[in-house]
């Protein structure tokens, strides 16, 4: 398929000539999205989001001619209808619910972890958000590349602690163990490794820390390296 015909949001959905499209861009995007929360990104492909739909894997490339075309308007849709979050005004409390409803809505789709990351999706849902989330941290005498900073940390601080919940869960399905039955197993293997001597640092987490036993400490981690991270940020603002 060729390149060349730009970006899909600058153009229309029907073609200038051809039958008209028995599908919107929209129903489209939703199957997608359907089938990646469901089966998983890799589960994405023409043949099978052909067959969700009821329609011939060739007339899908009327829409959109390559496969990362069709991911942006997954992102895209994501963003518009799961990425919610509150502007009240508090510069912190707005990025506190900024980071929350990401953090929620990359829970809810796990495949934007990654394929939702990165400046290349710009569809018109996401360049609102975008919008919104600057505007969040407009007017405090920051420059705009300071600004992004502070937008760009925030997101890889979710992402990367999104990404621990969705590795624990990927554990949990695998074994079929919760954290602390696959820790009951780990037991005579942590033991020689404190008897050995050789690892001091992790002989006082084993024995000393209490984050590993919290049942909910995925959630209390959360939030407390967003109460920290907010602090650092806060230091970024001038006096």
């Amino acid at each position: 398929m060729s390149p060349s015909r730009g970006v899909i949001w600058d153009r229309p959905e029907r073609a200038a000539r051809g039958p008209a499209p028995s599908l919107s861009r929209e129903e489209i995007a939703a199957a997608a999205v359907a089938l990646a929360d469901t089966q998983g990104i890799e589960a994405v492909s023409m043949r099978t989001l052909a067959v969700s739909l009821g329609v011939g894997a060739t007339s899908l490339y009327r829409y959109f001619d390559r496969k990362d075309e069709l991911i942006d308007l997954m992102v895209d849709a994501v963003m518009g209808s799961d990425f919610v979050f509150e502007i009240r005004g508090d510069w912190r409390e707005d990025m506190r619910s900024i980071a929350c409803g990401l953090r929620a809505m990359t829970l809810r789709h796990p495949w934007m972890a990654v394929q939702g990351a990165g400046p290349r999706h710009f569809g018109p849902n996401t360049v609102q958000r975008y919008e919104q989330v600057l505007g969040a941290i407009d007017g405090l005498g920051l420059e705009i590349d300071e600004m992004l900073v502070m937008i760009e940390t925030l997101d890889a601080f979710v992402r990367g602690r999104t990404l621990e919940d969705l590795s624990e869960q990927e554990v949990v399905r695998r074994s079929g163990l919760e954290q602390e039955e696959w820790m009951q197993t780990q037991a005579p293997y942590i033991e020689s490794l404190i008897e050995s001597g050789a690892y001091p640092l992790v002989t006082r987490v084993v024995l000393d820390a209490r984050t590993p036993h919290d049942p909910d400490r995925l959630e209390h981690g959360f939030e407390l390296g967003l109460d920290r991270l907010l602090d650092g940020l806060a230091t970024m603002l001038p006096d």
